[in-house]
């Protein structure tokens, strides 16, 4: 149990629409906050929003955001009293927990021990057998040879997963169907693992086949309660990278919720967790789920869980921290309507999904009841491959799924972003596909209508002409009778922009 102690300053360790969240929710509570910022984003929304702002190196992750070293100083030279990690960069990393509390700091999130049990993937399925809570079949160690591994892959059988013990995020990870494929995945695994995560270890697990993709939210404090706060559906993936989540999953009934939640209450007690986490679980069709792995901090998708539930998990993060109880009980957790949130993303999805990069030239966000957008972007932003290319998020709530589904593409029609194409048309496609409507599909959703999805379709580009158009229109100073002057050799500026906006579709 943590002794109660006022945060006065936070500083928040990340960038983009997470440090603004951050931000955000320190204001409401009455916390000054911090932001921290590279070269690239001098200029960011986080940086303006925040009350203070310290420059912390070049653009390149490896010389700021996850220079340790450098936001320990920063926080002690801005006098910070504690340290809000985000999500990605330094937040699943046992050593930053442990740097910030070695300074004196408070770790906005789970202590480092907890981060190791959870992010040594076969430690966490060691604990998770301990503790009763199923896992899918395979090793607790990690394989150390290629025949040691072929043997234990046929006593599971096939099909098997090689997986990264130190990774997550299908990074070190390869599927074998047969024994004379194990050598080259083994290797190419191992490789991957070790280029990613500087950890070449990998374990096998079982395929599960057509399984979908379910996670529970918990939170914790020190005083020993911890709380499942329901289910988010996030089946709708690419390279095992979430693209669209909802809450509650079309396939999870009242009595299951209250299965997997105890079992992620399990999961989180088993490491002493205190703090938002979310506990991540494989569904299959029959309905029995497995342990995949424990997120150690706050999720991208943690907005459908706050529409939907009615809380604030930042600011439950925050308080927390700050050796205070969670505000609610378990009783209060009652799910009201459906929410769904789409990541919006500076990819072309008619191009493999390439990262583009560009500067928002315009940009509008939907609203009316029911409309949330998560971002960290603003007109004059520059958008480029140094870091994620997730710009924000889009997030709405309905009474029912159907209602939700409408409400999004009703908030997808209402975007405006000119500057780089997005995600966008993806999301409109997948939000009229038949089986993500019925809410019958799984984690192969991509690979199953992919082709059917990413066709080029005219609408979009009429719609992008017609955005550009509409943006320009919006945005010109001239007097009319100025602007009608452009000669047909030269074109207008909204003509120009129009052609370049179909050009990129």
């Amino acid at each position: 149990m943590s002794k109660a102690r006022r945060l006065n300053r936070v500083l928040v360790a990340n960038r983009g629409e997470i440090a603004v969240r951050v931000i955000r929710a320190c204001r409401e509570e009455g916390i000054e906050s911090v932001a921290v910022f590279s070269e690239a984003d001098r200029h960011g929304l986080h940086v303006t929003l925040a009350d203070y702002a310290v420059e912390i190196g070049p653009a390149a992750a490896s010389d700021s955001y996850l220079n340790i070293d450098r936001l320990i100083d920063a926080a002690k030279e801005m006098e910070a009293d504690a340290v809000h990690p985000g999500y990605g960069f330094l937040a699943e990393r046992a050593e930053f927990a442990e740097a910030v509390a070695n300074a004196g700091l408070i770790f906005v999130g789970p202590s480092a021990s907890a981060i190791k049990a959870m992010g040594e993937k076969t430690e966490a399925r060691r604990r998770m057998q301990e503790s009763g809570v199923p896992v899918v079949p395979g090793t607790v160690e990690p394989i150390d040879d290629v025949d040691e591994g072929v043997r234990t892959a046929e006593e599971i059988g096939f099909p098997v997963l090689l997986k990264a013990v130190a990774g997550g995020g299908g990074k070190g990870m390869r599927r074998i169907d047969a024994s004379g494929d194990f050598k080259s995945g083994f290797e190419q695994a191992q490789s991957e693992a070790k280029k990613s995560f500087g950890n070449g270890a990998v374990y096998i697990e079982k395929f599960i086949d057509r399984p979908r993709h379910v996670e529970i939210q918990v939170m914790a404090d020190s005083f020993g309660t911890t709380v499942h706060v329901g289910e988010r559906e996030c089946s709708v993936q690419r390279r095992h990278q979430k693209m669209i989540e909802e809450a509650p999953s079309p396939a999870v009934s009242a009595e299951l919720r209250q299965t997997m939640g105890n079992a992620a209450i399990k999961a989180a007690q088993s490491v002493g967790y205190v703090g938002a986490g979310t506990v991540e679980f494989l569904l299959d069709p029959s309905g029995t789920f497995y342990f995949l792995e424990m997120n150690t901090r706050i999720q991208v998708e943690h907005p459908i869980t706050e529409m939907v539930y009615g809380v604030d998990l930042v600011r439950e993060q925050l308080r927390v921290a700050a050796g205070q109880k969670v505000s609610f009980v378990q009783a209060d957790v009652i799910p009201r309507g459906h929410a769904i949130e789409c990541r919006i993303t500076s990819e072309d999805p008619y191009n493999g999904f390439l990262p583009r990069t560009g500067t928002v030239e315009h940009f509008e966000v939907p609203g009316g009841p029911g409309v949330r957008w998560d971002g960290g972007i603003g007109v004059g932003s520059e958008v480029g491959l140094h870091y994620d290319p997730l710009v924000g998020k889009l997030i709405v709530w309905g009474e029912d799924r159907q209602r939700a589904i409408e409400r999004m593409l009703r908030a997808i029609d209402e975007f405006v972003l000119v500057g780089l194409p997005t995600s966008i048309p993806f999301h409109r496609s997948v939000m009229g596909e038949p089986s993500f409507v019925s809410g019958e599909y799984d984690i192969g959703y991509l690979e199953q209508h992919g082709d059917e999805l990413l066709q080029v379709r005219q609408d979009d580009l009429d719609g992008a002409i017609i955005t550009a158009v509409l943006a320009e229109h919006r945005s010109r100073r001239l007097p009319k009778s100025k602007a009608s002057e452009d000669s047909p050799e030269t074109g207008s500026n909204w003509t120009r922009i129009a052609r370049e906006e179909t050009l990129r579709w």
